[in-house]
């Protein structure tokens, strides 16, 4: 799979089902849920965010914010009562068009669409605080994560912080992810997305992982002081994960 793949996943999911995919929360399924609740989540996951910052002493300034993989924006909105400029991007051009215009009265927060595996609209040491959640597990191999990582850690500000959260092991049975298998099967065949979605339960949503041992090695070779890392269960059951916190 490549990364044009994973975009058309993504833009499948955008107009299916935004809100669902971006936080697998059963009642926001099909559409039934409320917008307020589900952008308060964002509020919530964000102060849990500039807690742990806080604890960590990091970062030194609030100028600029980035959430990379932002859907719809709701971590962005949130990140803008903390930073002066908050960036979203997402590779899904159906997400950041819909979180364009759910945000359009916060000036503070721009939405980008980003497709490549770099982050080339973004300077180095750009951004004072950057956080990433359940996004770089979906991403099509272990290469493009190892080099987003390596893009976030770039445009990361001295004495800023990274966050970001990725799988460390999937079982051998969870690796097989059979809806994805059969929604990719069926679509190629012509069948439509929202009948396989709505009516089949399938869905294109993938995972990956990268072992601990691996992603601290590789922040600590690109130069990156690892702060924290500390497990979570984001990633659902019977998958361990872990949330990395890491400075320059």
């Amino acid at each position: 799979m490549s990364l044009s793949d994973t975009k058309q996943e993504w833009e499948d999911l955008g107009e299916l089902d935004a809100c669902w995919a971006t936080i697998t929360d059963p009642e926001q399924k099909f559409g039934r849920g409320d917008i307020d609740k589900y952008l308060a989540t964002g509020e919530l996951e964000i102060e849990g965010v500039m807690a742990a910052a806080r604890r960590l002493g990091h970062p030194r300034e609030h100028r600029t914010a980035l959430d990379f993989g932002c859907g719809l924006g709701r971590l962005t909105r949130a990140l803008s009562r903390h930073f002066d400029q908050c960036w979203g991007v997402d590779i899904s051009e159906s997400m950041i068009a819909r979180a364009t215009e759910l945000h359009r009265s916060l000036e503070s927060c721009q939405f980008l669409v980003n497709s490549e595996d770099r982050l080339a609209m973004f300077a180095d040491g750009q951004f004072d605080l950057i956080y990433s959640n359940v996004v770089l597990e979906h991403a099509p191999d272990t290469a493009t994560i190892e080099g987003y990582i390596g893009e976030l850690v770039r445009t990361l500000q001295q004495g800023g912080i990274l966050i970001f959260q990725l799988p460390c092991y999937i079982p051998w049975r969870k690796r097989v992810q059979p809806r994805r298998r059969l929604y990719h099967l069926l679509r190629a065949l012509g069948v439509d997305k929202r009948f396989l979605y709505e009516r089949l339960a399938l869905y294109p949503i993938r995972m990956n992982f990268v072992p601990e041992r691996n992603v601290v090695a590789l922040l600590e070779q690109l130069g990156a002081t690892v702060l924290d890392v500390h497990p979570d269960t984001n990633a659902g059951p019977m998958i361990e994960s872990r949330t990395y916190y890491a400075t320059r």
